[in-house]
């Protein structure tokens, strides 16, 4: 049976996962950081955790752990400050090691002390410019309040008496009551300064749109006796959050103490910056004065800090990128070496780690060179085998940037158990076609085909770049593409399809339009029939090359004719896929020795599946050629109904009534045959094992080792294992009834091949005909320009992007469900090594 099935696919290296061993590592604490180091540079070995009992923090590199964690806070720190400065961060194509950890652990200390040591200077530097340069504002605007009272109050006194004019640098204390009755003789005024009231003042600057709200609650909280004088001085920087923002300058006028407390209270509620405010001109102008200057020397100030931090941020910008990386690899170390144990002696590291058996002799060339360039000592770790116990070893595929994309869609149903057959070698081929029989179009295929050549041309550049998560998808599966576009061409060709438009690529049509018997000079066979003619294939002439014939386009029975030959191309397409998943199978069982499986799974599979749907594609295939025009439905509906018995309607072979008795006994037959004898025999192999044990421990035997094969073949489990015959039958009883049913639905599902076609088909010749054809014939050329373009937008937008998804969508279900649970366990684990390249791509 070996050498039957033997068709070279073991010598392909994605049929099986790679041979993995478990290995043991014993390495001197001395040189275990650089050991670990050179192996996370191959990238071969996956660690098993032996700490597992264990937190993090009662780990032996805890310590270290959190070093880096803070050097890698600080890091980012910095990151954020360059990017705030507009530095740009240079990039190193090649990491290489240019400082030891501690000494940027101190270098990182010293410069994050000191560019916090800029910031917070500049930040007290930034707040006191902004309050100096707000009480600049205030003085000018404010200052024009007091003048333009001042002259008001000269220009409504000079008509109404010869009263002097108060001088400019009158005391703003003087009271602001009286009138001109209080006034006597020689243009002096005399106040009863006892019954005068002194009113007060408030000033500063209030965000403009908090305005309102701070001037309704001032009247409220004085009762109206208050008087607020306001004025926009436009967008100013605001000294508490730093942002420029539209302000107000505002005097508030008051008499008494409670108003003034009042007011005070209102002002830091609404976050209004209040103001000394002195009430003499020739204050105001001397401290308008020393606000500048000192404005003068802030700003030089300031600036002189921002080019010292500039210049800080510039060399840490320079070595940013490869400071992070050191980080982020000595972190990647210390949490592997954190998974180690050690000894009584706490003098060497223990570890246990999975590698591909033909990586093994790598992995001891790069320990012995490690050792050799290890400063601390000069002795090698140990690298020995160890049994695995039971447990089993993780997946690993050796994929390429071609068949990465085709590994990905298998595995993101499950990753492969250890050395079961990878459905990849298949889905290569397998899964672009039945894209393509979905998509099949010419021109959308070349469309698609252009769009792969853009991938592939720019390669290099694009796997350097940062892409989107859409662009990576695209990137990613840029083979897979290439492949369905190749395939979507081909299908195109052979449903003659061009945009919908039919091709004459291997000629015209070999059919003609015969008038009374004779040929006619119609040139279009679509008014053969308006001339009283028949189409007819003329003696000698043979069919169409290549394809469909272009003579179906446009004709009545165009729609039945192509859906009836791409309904049955599909349940050919499927049944074979389906046998294809079976037959994978058996390679399965042939490989790990489990021949119970084979006959009483395998060959009951096959019986059942090609008994019913292997007959029915026989039926297809034997119809195409022979040109019978049978109806299969009658046939396979009848085949139960009426076993034994052919009416004429459903004659197509000889000796088909018998026949289908046969296929129909076989197939009944088959189901028991799936259900009871595998849970039987596995029960008798137990209650066997479990005798021959009982003799064994009463003779005082403990040697088992001639019954190990006996007892793990055909899944009964080792003898002190459990085995619950109810539950095998019943999983037994779920297996079967899932295969019988799934065979019926299984097949209807490859429908969705004809159907997606059909309508992939039909939205095209609708697009060309309603939009583009439509306005061609409007006979304007603005009417032409505009549904071309709302075709070739439509084109790209729906059949392009929406149906290629939904075709990827289809032949992925069709791969995971209908194909891959016929063999496919999908319940291993994925081989991830401890490499600093899977970091890196995390990082970016």
């Amino acid at each position: 049976m070996a050498k039957l099935l033997d068709f070279g696919f073991e010598n392909i290296d994605l049929w099986r996962s790679e041979e993995m061993q478990l290995v043991q590592l014993m390495i001197p604490a001395e040189s275990a950081h650089d050991t670990v180091a050179a192996l996370g540079d191959i990238g071969l070995l996956q660690f098993k955790d032996l700490n597992t009992e264990k937190s993090a923090f009662q780990r032996t590199y805890a310590n270290q752990v959190k070093r880096c964690d803070e050097m890698a806070r600080k890091l980012r720190f910095f990151t954020e400050q360059v990017e705030k400065a507009g530095l740009k961060i240079a990039q190193h194509p090649t990491w290489e090691r240019t400082i030891s950890v501690d000494e940027l652990e101190a270098k990182l200390e010293d410069m994050e002390r000191e560019v916090l040591e800029v910031n917070s200077n500049n930040e007290r530097l930034q707040r006191s410019h902004a309050e100096l340069e707000e009480l600049q504002v205030l003085l000018e605007r404010a200052g024009q309040f007091f003048d333009a009272a001042r002259a008001q109050a000269a220009r409504d006194a000079l008509p109404a008496s010869s009263a002097v004019v108060p001088a400019p640098s009158q005391d703003f204390s003087s009271p602001l009551l009286g009138d001109a009755r209080d006034r006597e003789g020689g243009g002096a005024a005399f106040v009863d300064h006892a019954k005068a009231g002194r009113l007060g003042f408030v000033a500063g600057l209030v965000s403009a749109e908090r305005l309102s709200g701070f001037e309704r609650l001032l009247f409220r909280a004085t009762r109206g006796n208050m008087f607020l004088r306001t004025t926009p001085v436009g967008r100013v920087q605001d000294p508490a959050s730093g942002e420029r923002m539209e302000k107000v300058v505002f005097v508030v006028f008051f008499a008494g103490e409670r108003a003034r407390t009042k007011i005070m209270k209102i002002c830091e509620a609404f976050g209004a910056n209040r103001y000394p405010f002195p009430e003499e001109v020739a204050r105001q102008h001397q401290m308008h004065a020393e606000v500048t200057a000192r404005l003068r020397e802030l700003s030089t100030t300031i600036d002189a800090g921002d080019l010292h931090r500039t210049t800080v941020l510039q060399g840490a910008a320079t070595n940013l990128d490869q400071w992070t990386t050191l980080v982020r690899r000595e972190k990647a170390v210390y949490h592997t070496l954190n998974k180690f144990s050690l000894d009584t002696s706490r003098k060497v590291l223990v570890a246990e780690a999975w590698v591909p058996a033909e990586a093994r002799a790598r992995v001891a060339e790069t320990l012995r060179a490690a050792a050799e360039a290890s400063h601390n000592t000069g002795v090698s770790a140990v690298l020995q085998p160890m049994h695995a116990g039971g447990e089993a070893p993780p997946t690993y595929f050796a994929t390429n940037k071609f068949t990465a994309c085709f590994q990905n869609i298998v595995s993101a149903y499950g990753v492969a158990r250890y050395r079961e057959v990878n459905p990849t070698v298949f889905t290569i081929m397998t899964f672009p076609f039945l894209f393509a029989v979905m998509f099949g179009d010419f021109g959308h295929g070349f469309l698609m085909l252009l769009f792969a050549a853009v991938l592939l041309w720019n390669e290099k550049k694009m796997s350097k770049m940062q892409l989107d998560d859409m662009t990576v998808m695209a990137f990613g599966g840029r083979y897979c593409i290439l492949l369905m576009a190749i395939f979507s061409i081909f299908t195109g060709a052979l449903y003659n399809e061009f945009f919908s438009i039919p091709m004459s690529l291997f000629g015209t049509t070999h059919f003609e339009c015969y008038v009374g018997g004779k040929p006619s000079d119609v040139d279009d066979l679509r008014a053969c029939g308006h001339a009283g003619g028949k189409i007819v294939l003329p003696p000698g002439a043979g069919p169409y090359p290549f394809g469909v014939d272009p003579a179906w386009r446009g004709t009545k029975t165009e729609l039945p004719y192509l859906n009836s030959m791409k309904m049955k191309m599909s349940i050919v397409m499927g049944v074979l896929h389906m046998n294809l998943g079976i037959l994978m199978s058996l390679f399965n069982n042939q490989y790990f020795r489990d021949r119970l499986s084979t006959w009483a799974e395998f060959v009951p599979q096959v019986i059942f599946l090609n008994s019913l749907f292997g007959y029915l594609v026989f039926l297809i295939i034997y119809k195409w050629v022979s040109g019978s025009i049978a109806d299969l439905y009658h046939v396979l509906i009848y085949m139960f109904l009426q076993p034994g018995n052919v009416d004429e309607a459903g004659a197509i072979i000889p000796g088909q009534a018998g026949l289908q008795v046969v296929l129909l006994l076989a197939a009944f037959v088959a189901v028991p045959c799936m259900l009871f004898p595998k849970p039987l025999i596995l029960n008798a192999r137990y209650k066997a094992a479990m005798a021959a044990h009982g003799y064994d421990h009463l003779a005082g035997s403990h040697s088992d080792a001639e019954h190990g094969g006996d007892h793990s073949h055909g899944g009964g489990g080792d003898h002190g294992g459990h085995f619950d015959f109810g539950e095998v039958f019943v999983h037994q009883m779920i297996h079967t009834i899932e295969f019988v049913l799934g065979a019926v639905s299984n097949t209807a599902s490859y429908l969705r091949l004809w159907a997606l076609s059909l309508a992939h088909s039909q939205l095209s010749a609708v697009f060309y005909d309603r939009v583009l054809m439509a306005a061609v014939q409007s006979g304007s050329v603005a009417g032409m320009v505009v549904g071309f373009f709302v075709w070739a937008c439509a084109t790209l937008g729906v059949l392009m992007v929406m149906e290629s998804l939904s075709a990827f969508l289809h032949a992925m279900r069709l791969h995971w469900v209908e194909f891959q649970n016929k063999f496919y366990r999908g319940d291993g684990y994925q081989f991830t090594p401890f490499t600093f390249d899977a970091h890196d791509k995390e990082e970016h």
